[in-house]
């Protein structure tokens, strides 16, 4: 670019974070909305009086070469921290070790103070959700918020949501819209608990291969998770979908009684219980657009969604997304 450009990236999570971060880098000036108070998408922690839970994205692996090398610079600096947990598996054999030796890592002292670091010299709109974004009688980008205010206007506009979330924002460039309607993203239900000593278990982790979970963890394992003994509980898409309109009271003691059937243990009283619907959990394909561009119309969109889920794939993408704004 021969000068530097005023752009809005709707939606502050790792793929929104990352173009950010690398367009205020070339030089740009860079305006970050979120609908949510904090940050980080699906990083999500939630914080109780029994300590915090990480409530989505659980663990990220580093496989791409320049994702290890972002990697190095955040372990560096204490953003990022190696989880090795004693690592299970549960399937119609029942319960046992792990044979998986992939690499983990999470935010420290959790996931959300990961986004927050990377977060730091942006300017960031908080508590804000974008609902349309048109186009002024010069050609320039104006975004419109549910409370009828009006920001901008933007020479770029780069729409970092889940896939469904973006269509209504694309519509300005049909052809992105369209592929952005033909994702479709998988429902999931998460149950935090706490209980007041350590479960009898010498399970830390766990990918479940039948009934209504898909993945445990003693969220208190993770390194600087001090406090209670908690667990993180993940429905499968499919039990999501059957039962996405439940009361949490009755998702609540549905998957806890799963939990407690997957480790074997009659568990005792809970000290904290809580339960939370993702309606955009993660899609349900594999694609390899990196992320998608209208650059004739200045409007851009990325997201793990883009590249088939992951934490590393929606770092990459907003990533691809800056290098074709800059570079074209």
């Amino acid at each position: 670019m021969s000068h530097p450009l005023h752009i809005a990236i709707i939606g502050a999570g790792l793929a929104g974070i990352s173009a950010a971060r690398s367009l205020d880098e070339a030089g740009h000036q860079v305006v970050l909305f979120d609908k949510s108070r904090g940050s980080g998408g699906r990083l999500s922690s939630k914080r109780t009086d029994f300590g915090n839970f990480e409530l989505g994205a659980q663990y990220f692996t580093a496989r791409d070469h320049s994702f290890r090398q972002e990697l190095k610079t955040w372990l560096d600096a204490g953003h990022v921290e190696e989880w090795t947990p004693r690592l299970y598996q549960f399937d119609q054999a029942g319960l046992r070790l792990s044979d998986d030796d992939q690499q983990r890592f999470v935010g420290f002292p959790r996931m959300t103070a990961w986004s927050r670091a990377l977060l730091e010299g942006l300017q960031l709109v908080s508590s804000t959700r974008i609902e349309q974004v048109q186009a002024d009688a010069e050609g320039r980008w104006l975004l419109l918020d549910d409370q009828q205010a009006t920001h901008g206007p933007y020479d770029r506009v780069i729409v970092a949501t889940p896939a469904p979330q973006a269509v209504p924002l694309l519509q300005a460039a049909s052809q992105l819209a369209h592929t952005a309607s033909q994702v479709q993203m998988l429902a999931g239900w998460t149950l935090a608990l706490s209980f007041g000593a350590p479960l009898d278990t010498p399970v830390d982790a766990c990918f479940v291969r039948q009934g209504a979970i898909d993945w445990i963890s003693r969220n208190s394992s993770k390194p600087g998770r001090e406090g209670p003994d908690n667990w993180v509980i993940q429905s499968t898409p499919d039990w999501a979908a059957a039962h996405l309109e439940d009361s949490k009271e009755d998702i609540i003691r549905q998957l806890q009684q799963a939990f407690a059937d997957v480790l074997g243990l009659q568990l005792p009283t809970v000290d904290f219980a809580h339960a939370h619907r993702w309606l955009y959990a993660r899609p349900d394909q594999q694609c390899d657009w990196g992320a998608l561009a209208a650059p004739e119309l200045g409007l851009y969109a990325c997201g793990d969604w883009c590249l088939g889920g992951r934490v590393e794939n929606a770092w990459l993408s907003g990533i691809d997304i800056a290098e074709q704004l800059t570079y074209g």
